[in-house]
């Protein structure tokens, strides 16, 4: 994967200033050290940060077509190029690369505004065509690849990720208090809001079209869907009565997405958890390869959090050679400031510094690409909150919603920090109540909990619900375990698994991750079939692809219960606290931010460091973390002076102030 940048004038007259460009390129170093491109001409400017991992010799940026008439920045893979390319070159086409980047401009020649709906893999691209003087921006389908934007006059500034657009000068960094909200109600950043006023992140599945106008005004940014999840309607799903014939069709498409995932001018390795996702394609990776996939794993120390033994079990069943990672608590508390610097946004989960940490160890033994299993759990309802809901839906007899009712009383009962009405208005913008409803209820105690009355009264009634992209007259139509599902594909999944434990963590330290869960074909397959394959009775999680496991690994590796990867939440910074966590928590660096109130924070921050963290429960405790690692966002990206941090601590390369580009004058 690589990374890309830009600027457009929408007018498209303006030369855009390469000085800016350059700037805006070098924030994301990172995520291209092998390479840089750049393509500047009147109306925009392209720029692309290359991480050399196909057509290792000829594959820099641009790449244009025969005749130069169409360009392309991207970032990604698509993984059956080789495939396309034949079908390209027998309809003509002439190829000058051996990079998978090249067959964009090709497929945009046959297809025009319809080429996005053709690639098959993880994208981020800006393309452009001269002759009808259009410019794209597209995201893949479910959001492996990030890719966010801002506008601001008549430019505009896009990026992979959000310290480009600041390092342009031309976009201020302010905080979005909306922005902030959705991070402690999802724990995730899964909309078009960041936590950045005025920057938009582009959806998954969907594209930004700016057509430049004759009359040489500003033209508009017109964002266009292309792609979604989709489900059968209830009762009209496929189970077939025979499980075998079910379970071939999925090991067949799941075999062809590890295959294509294996491709690659470098090695492939694998991470390894002690779940049945990521063992089963570090098996079938290996069984295709002919050879056991080295694999990487997390130490997490502690009870019912360390799943070394589980993953060195199947790693020497399969014949992988194990890499074992410790992270304790102290190795992740002196991590979160480059996970912070790397995510642009406050992170709450804190096993994203143990994955930052891993994804450092896979980079510094040489190797730029993994494999991994996420996605699964999306699919086959892995999570513990499928199965609590489930046990309500018996409660719907004749067609009636009287789960949603006994689920907002539990709520209420729960945390009554909402009212009857506004959980009822929740479950309305969401079609009805969902299987994670609950437990974003409960994270979000920590918003009513530390939020200040200032930041209270700035979000007004605002619910950050109401950002989540969804047609709920179509999702109505579904089973309610295929809702849930939709649902953690388009919240969980691309706000978190994707972003702050995907590829920001592994793009920090210049690793691609694949997720063969997420290929195109083995969503569709899976998304028609009936909810009993994928969550049978209320125990029996991941029924087709633990079945389909059984055949590649041991009964116990592919049996195993579902188990959460975590690591020890506020505990791992307020035990014995580093020196730059007393200054992001203390009385004045919370004065001075302003989101949280200071007394209530602080009570529950010092009980903690006093050894009483049992008096706090574990909601509250993922809040603390949300307020730590909110004030540490704000030191690294809006001005600093909360605390000192080693000097070996990443910054963003963000020049701030010029507000408009020297180019606009």
């Amino acid at each position: 994967m690589c990374g890309i940048a830009g600027l457009i004038d929408l007018t498209g007259k303006r030369q855009p200033d390469a000085g800016m460009l350059q700037k805006m390129a070098d924030a994301i170093w990172h995520r291209g050290p092998d390479a840089d491109g750049y393509l500047v001409r009147p109306g925009f400017g392209f720029a692309n940060r290359r991480l050399s991992i196909i057509g290792l010799g000829d594959g820099s940026q641009p790449i244009f077509n025969e005749d130069g008439t169409i360009a392309v920045v991207y970032n990604g893979e698509l993984f059956d190029y080789p495939e396309r390319k034949a079908e390209l070159e027998a309809k003509g086409h002439v190829f000058r690369t051996h990079t998978d980047t090249e067959i964009i401009v090709h497929l945009y020649e046959e297809y025009g505004e319809g080429v996005f709906e053709h690639l098959k893999g993880q994208f981020a691209i800006a393309l452009v065509d001269f002759t009808k003087r259009t410019i794209f921006l597209a995201r893949d389908r479910v959001g492996i690849c990030p890719l966010h934007w801002s506008r601001q006059g008549d430019w505009m500034f896009f990026g992979s990720e959000i310290k480009a657009i600041l390092a342009s000068g031309a976009v201020a960094a302010t905080a979005d208090p909306r922005g902030l909200d959705q991070l402690f109600t999802f724990f995730a950043m899964g909309t078009r809001r960041t936590m950045f006023e005025g920057v938009q992140s582009l959806l998954p599945g969907h594209y930004l079209k700016i057509a430049f106008r004759r009359d040489g005004k500003a033209t508009e940014i017109v964002e266009r869907r292309y792609w979604d999840f989709d489900f059968p309607d209830a009762g009209s799903e496929e189970n077939p009565r025979n499980i075998e014939t079910a379970i071939d069709e999925f090991e067949a498409r799941f075999r062809r997405a590890v295959e294509i995932r294996l491709r690659a001018d470098v090695p492939v390795v694998g991470y390894l958890s002690g779940g049945v996702d990521s063992a089963y394609v570090l098996a079938t990776a290996s069984k295709l390869r002919g050879s056991p996939v080295p694999s990487f794993t997390i130490q997490v120390p502690g009870k019912g959090l360390d799943e070394t033994t589980d993953a060195l079990f199947t790693a020497r069943a399969i014949g992988s050679l194990p890499t074992i990672l410790r992270s304790d608590s102290t190795v992740i508390a002196n991590t979160y400031p480059q996970l912070i610097a790397s995510a642009d946004c406050p992170v709450i989960d804190t096993s994203c510094a143990a994955l930052w940490r891993l994804s450092q160890e896979v980079h510094d033994q040489g190797y730029k690409v993994a494999l991994t299993g996420e996605g699964s759990d999306e699919a086959f309802a892995g999570y513990i909150w499928f199965k609590l809901r489930k046990l309500s839906y018996f409660m719907d007899v004749g067609g009636t919603n009287a789960s949603d009712t006994l689920n907002r009383m539990f709520r209420r009962r729960m945390s009554p920090h909402m009212s009857h009405a506004q959980l009822k208005r929740i479950d309305g913008m969401m079609g009805r109540a969902h299987a994670q409803t609950l437990i974003y209820h409960l994270v979000s105690q920590s918003r009513d909990r530390y939020f200040s009355a200032a930041m209270k009264d700035r979000l007004g009634d605002y619910v950050a619900y109401e950002d989540v992209p969804i047609e709920t007259e179509r999702v109505r139509r579904w089973s309610p375990l295929n809702q849930s599902l939709y649902y953690g594909y388009k919240i969980h999944l691309a706000g978190l698994l994707l972003n702050h434990k995907g590829d920001r963590v592994a793009m920090a330290n210049s690793v691609e991750t694949r997720y063969p869960f997420l290929d195109e074909d083995v969503i569709d397959y899976v998304s028609k079939l009936h909810p009993s394959l994928k969550l049978r009775g209320l125990t029996r999680d991941k029924y087709l692809l633990r079945q389909a496991a059984a055949r590649l690994l041991p009964k116990e590796a592919a049996f195993r219960k579902k188990g959460m990867f975590r690591a020890p939440l506020a505990e791992s910074f307020f035990v014995d606290p580093p020196e730059y966590v007393r200054g992001l928590m203390s009385r004045e660096s919370l004065n001075r931010t302003g989101y949280f109130d200071t007394d209530t924070v602080l009570r529950d921050y010092e009980a903690i460091s006093r050894g009483e963290g049992s008096k706090i429960n574990v909601f509250l405790k993922m809040g603390l973390t949300g307020v730590l690692s909110t004030q540490l966002w704000h030191h690294l990206y809006l001005g600093g002076g909360l605390c000192e941090l080693p000097e070996s601590s990443p910054r963003p390369a963000v020049e701030r102030p010029a507000a408009v580009p020297s180019a606009a004058a």
